[in-house]
């Protein structure tokens, strides 16, 4: 994966954790207007994500586990959850997955 990918996935993962918490803080308060510019936000995502040319199983197989990172590292950072071991193992076999799917044999 070259440097454009990996920026590509960062600003797709920003916009779709962002999309979902704002979405999230939308439905919590009952506001559309924070509903529909979570919407907004994650209609944004499909667009970058998808602007990678991959097979669209290898794109979303390996964009799952970058933006299960980033979710988690949201979780923590941001919103200053604890997050538990088992989070932390599961992430681990995501990511491993990930690489799997991006460095595993293709036909």
């Amino acid at each position: 994966m070259n440097l454009t990918v990996w920026l590509i996935f960062v600003i797709a993962a920003m916009l779709e954790v962002g999309g979902d918490a704002v979405v999230r803080r939308g439905l919590r308060g009952r506001s559309v207007a924070w509903i529909l510019l979570g919407c907004a936000a994650l209609a944004c995502y499909g667009l970058v994500v998808n602007s990678v040319k991959w097979d669209f199983s290898k794109l979303l197989g390996v964009y799952v586990g970058f933006f299960a990172l980033v979710s988690i590292l949201f979780g923590k950072c941001v919103l200053r959850e604890t997050i538990p071991y088992s989070t932390w193992l599961g992430l681990a076999l995501i990511l491993l997955g990930g690489i799997v799917i991006q460095f595993g044999r293709h036909s």
